[in-house]
């Protein structure tokens, strides 16, 4: 080896100085290429997944439920509403009839009976039967029974009603009203009758004597 700061010795070869690019010239009629900018362009915005991402998958051995809940298969029972209140009309009409039974028949049963027993005088006085007597007040009489076999229907069928609206609680409180009319109307009716036919008779006797 040679220091390279001595002269080589003779007969060495000169070392060749280093190749240096010569640039070429283009030839005519080329095109010479399109010049780069030195930064690159800007990368374009993503667009939007047309699908939306898929949800997470559940861990292995978790419960996993459909997307949506599951759907009631056609013809499953469901549960009713709740059960309407039923009507009261069965306790109402039952309350009806009995007012019937110990308020409108007593007042009709009572107008007759005194009827009968204002003109029962003037009858005794000119009968030779039995019931001849009764003959002066035979419509009167006719009305008085009319009353109490119509308020004898209309309390049978008042209790028969309060019964069963108390048993299927379609009018409670009215059926059990209906049931304490229908019972005192009966006495009701035969107080209003008696007290009546007494009155009348007095009347009757007063204007017989006078």
């Amino acid at each position: 080896m040679t220091d390279p700061q001595l002269p080589p010795p003779p007969g060495a070869v000169p070392p060749l100085p280093p190749a240096t690019s010569v640039p070429q010239e283009p030839a005519s009629g080329a095109v010479p290429p399109p010049a780069y900018p030195s930064t690159p362009p800007a990368a374009p915005a993503p667009y939007p997944p047309a699908y939306p991402p898929a949800p997470p998958a559940a861990p292995p051995g978790a419960y996993q439920v459909p997307v949506g809940g599951y759907a009631a298969p056609s013809g499953s029972y469901t549960a009713p509403d709740a059960a309407p209140k039923p009507s009261g009309f069965l306790g109402l009409l039952a309350l009806g009839l009995s007012i019937l039974a110990a308020v409108v028949m007593p007042i009709i049963g009572g107008v007759s009976a005194f009827e009968v027993g204002r003109r029962i005088p003037q009858g005794v006085s000119g009968s030779t039967s039995d019931l001849g007597f009764l003959s002066p007040a035979r419509d009167q009489v006719l009305w008085t029974e009319l009353s109490f076999w119509a308020g004898t229907v209309f309390g049978i069928a008042a209790i028969v009603l309060g019964i069963i609206a108390i048993r299927r609680k379609r009018g409670r409180g009215a059926g059990i009203a209906a049931l304490i009319v229908a019972v005192l109307g009966a006495i009701i009716f035969f107080v209003a009758v008696f007290t009546a036919f007494a009155v009348g008779g007095a009347a009757g006797y007063a204007t017989f004597t006078t």
